[in-house]
């Protein structure tokens, strides 16, 4: 097969069935119950999830609640470095959500993005960010030889030229799953790449799988940290370029996708996310003492409404509007609320960052939505 083409399907395959799977899930994808204003607090949680999953493959050995402890502290100096690297990807990815939908995929935006990544970091970064690379690299534990450093603008062109073409829509998660390997192929930067890879696949998913359904592209980095060794594994049988390698790492990414539209159909329904995720985790701050029987009403009401006013609380927060307010805004102040959207007055939970990130962190992994790669990181805590 072209280097840069789709891989011909036998459509009494398992992946043509994955695929028409993936297609009947998307369809639900932006059609559930659960609020707005909920549903982006949990897209930035998981931000910050699969940014640390993202660095993991790497060889960053953060726990997830260290991360979110120490990235809500605001530690992402120079001196800590493996923190300024995952704070480097949740910022990149916010980058790319805040990208209109038509952005094209260019040498500047995939450079973008490798300077972002990189900024500030010493042993995991670049010494020249945003540049491809001048010389020859390999590949730590990899048969694969990279291409020589003098054809990587005119592969990445070819690339690009293939990432960005317009393709029906069965094709398009073909399309990313190859892109997504033929930019690790090439290995444009010295270092950097498979972070770069990552987030340029998600641009690619935001962009085409997702166009119209904005904050709810899925990350895939979830698909990479259920398995780190059967990810490279899978990488490696495509480095030949040949027909059936590439097949195979296209059926490794596209189950990966299944899985995790399963996970994102679940955060839509608004009933899941009361009962299932954040409900219990609101319970388990009433029974460690960190909240009164009445903030743990005020934090219940909230989440049942999505977003909800000081007058929407006179129930769970009783007394004068001078008293709710003053609880109010201790429940702010602790991390526990958060200003919404809507205005000043408006308020929604804080699930991102805070005292309630960790706890519905642990309810994704009982529920086992979140990868296995981050299964071990509660213990000790």
């Amino acid at each position: 097969m072209s280097k840069f083409s789709i891989p011909h399907l036998d459509f009494g395959s398992e992946l043509v069935a994955t695929l028409f799977a993936i297609e009947r899930m998307r369809a639900d994808i932006g059609t559930g119950t659960t609020p707005p204003e909920t549903y982006a607090e949990l897209h930035s949680l998981f931000d910050t999830v699969m940014s640390v999953v993202s660095a993991r493959i790497e060889g960053n050995h953060t726990t997830v609640y260290d991360a979110l402890d120490r990235l809500s502290a605001g530690a992402t100096s120079a001196t800590d470095e493996q923190i300024r690297e995952i704070s480097n990807i949740v910022e990149t990815v916010r980058f790319i959500d805040d990208l209109p939908l038509d952005t094209p995929l260019t040498h500047g935006l995939v450079r973008e993005l490798h300077t972002r990544v990189v900024d500030g970091l010493t042993r995991e970064g670049d010494p020249t960010p945003g540049a491809y690379r001048d010389r020859e690299v390999g590949i730590t534990n990899s048969a694969h030889t990279p291409p020589p450093w003098v054809t990587v603008h005119a592969e990445m062109s070819a690339l690009l030229d293939f990432a960005d073409s317009a393709r029906p829509m069965h094709e398009q998660m073909l399309q990313i799953a190859v892109a997504h390997h033929r930019l690790v192929w090439i290995h444009p930067f010295r270092n950097g790449n498979g972070r770069v890879s990552r987030l340029f696949t998600y641009a690619m998913l935001r962009r085409t799988i997702f166009a119209s359904r904005g904050h709810s592209a899925l990350n895939p980095t979830a698909v990479f940290g259920n398995d780190r060794e059967a990810y490279i594994s899978a990488l490696e049988r495509a480095d030949d370029l040949s027909e059936a390698g590439t097949t195979s790492w296209v059926e490794f990414f596209a189950t990966g996708i299944r899985s995790d539209l399963s996970r994102l159909l679940d955060l839509q329904d608004h009933d899941y996310v009361v009962d299932q995720l954040v409900g219990p985790a609101v319970a388990t701050l009433m029974r460690d003492g960190i909240i009164s029987a009445s903030e743990e009403g005020a934090l219940r009401a909230v989440l049942r409404r999505g977003v909800a006013k000081a007058g929407d609380l006179e129930s769970e927060l009783p007394g004068t509007p001078s008293q709710r307010s003053r609880e109010i805004r201790a429940l702010l102040e602790r991390g526990l609320l958060t200003q919404a959207s809507a205005g000043p007055r408006f308020y929604r939970l804080s699930l991102a960052r805070g005292p309630l990130a960790p706890r519905v962190i642990r309810r994704l992994d009982v529920l086992g939505h979140l990868p296995k790669m981050l299964s071990n990181d509660a213990e000790g805590r």
